[in-house]
């Protein structure tokens, strides 16, 4: 069963072994850089590990109050990540689920925001897939996407 779990002092040295295929490195940050960030802005972000059952598969790192996004009524959704080993076993879309419902169950935001990098067909089509859209928006050179719960 797909969970997440915070980062603590016991599973970051396992999230940080964590990678992407090869091509895939341009489209995310590396866990490192990601926990460095949460580090950076602790009042905000929101790592977790994604586990399946009691092995790690991914990670994940929402932003909370972060740059006016509560005001919007938006969560940021930072960092989606699944490890090259467990990619294409259905981890992805079911970390995904559970990310949208810990932040419908635990916060009272309207929309969940995220963005992808052009040619990252398959965390563009993951997105889709559960109602994400495009709003006309780009972070620097990627495409900005929003899922509206109001809406769907």
């Amino acid at each position: 069963m797909i969970m997440l779990k915070k980062i603590t002092e016991d599973n970051f040295r396992e999230c940080l072994k964590l990678e992407v295929e090869e091509n895939q490195k341009n489209f995310v940050a590396n866990n490192t850089h990601s926990l460095a960030q949460a580090w950076l802005y602790y009042e905000n972000a929101k790592p977790f590990a994604i586990y399946n059952d009691d092995e790690m598969v991914g990670f994940v790192m929402l932003a909370m109050d972060y740059n006016g996004g509560a005001a919007k009524g938006i969560c940021d959704l930072w960092r989606f990540m699944i490890d090259k080993k467990y990619q294409r076993k259905g981890f992805g879309k079911a970390a995904m689920e559970a990310v949208i419902n810990y932040v419908k169950e635990e916060f009272d935001y309207k929309k969940i925001m995220t963005s992808f990098v052009q040619g990252n067909t398959s965390a563009e089509n993951l997105y889709k897939s559960f109602g994400f859209v495009p709003n006309g928006e780009f972070d620097g050179d990627e495409i900005v996407m929003i899922l509206d719960f109001i809406k769907n």
